[in-house]
């Protein structure tokens, strides 16, 4: 199994017009994330300030609330990635949508792909993000990753992911969505 993934092998796995299911969750809160991805190096991820409302120190992928004036889950994403890394939407090429995502915490997540360039540079939003950091693809293509634990929550027994890193507990929505891509990047969907 190959430990990174060029743009050209990016492409042939996530290519234009990619299938996704969208769900029907009109009680929670329509969000929108952004998987940016970067060739030959991994998935740029976040960790959210320990002041926000909500999943406050989390590991996420920028992303938030669907607005209005957004018009689209792409457009909110792309806005999301600017105000929260300072990803400049002119320099993502969106790729497609994977399945939406519905949490116990009252969200209906949206994840977008996107390519970003090598090299990019991104900067964390003070009042939002704690740390800018990248998963690397080696991780990803691990065909004996994530790991999966069971805990209860809320009353229910929950089967969730998490993904090894040496600084961040990865799990939750944005553990499921690696997940999803993961078996994606690896040809297993």
């Amino acid at each position: 199994m190959a430990v990174t993934m060029t743009e050209a092998e990016l492409r042939r796995r996530l290519p234009p017009g990619l299938t996704h299911a969208r769900l029907a969750a009109p009680r929670h809160k329509p969000a929108a994330v952004l998987i940016p991805l970067e060739p030959e190096r991994g998935v740029w991820l976040t960790r959210r300030g320990a002041e926000m409302p909500s999943h406050a120190g989390q590991v996420s992928f920028p992303g938030g609330k669907i607005e209005p004036q957004d018009g689209s889950p792409e457009a909110a994403a792309l806005r999301e990635a600017r105000e929260e890394i300072g990803l400049d939407p002119g320099c993502v090429e969106v790729l497609g949508r994977m399945d939406d995502h519905v949490t116990l915490t009252g969200f209906h997540i949206a994840p977008v792909i996107g390519l970003v360039p090598k090299g990019v540079k991104l900067q964390a939003a003070p009042d939002e993000v704690e740390e800018v950091f990248c998963l690397p693809f080696a991780v990803l293509l691990d065909p004996v990753l994530p790991h999966r634990r069971r805990a209860v929550l809320r009353g229910l027994e929950l089967e969730f992911s998490i993904w090894p890193h040496p600084d961040h507990v990865i799990w939750g929505a944005t553990g499921e969505i690696l997940r999803r891509l993961a078996r994606r990047l690896r040809g297993e969907e």
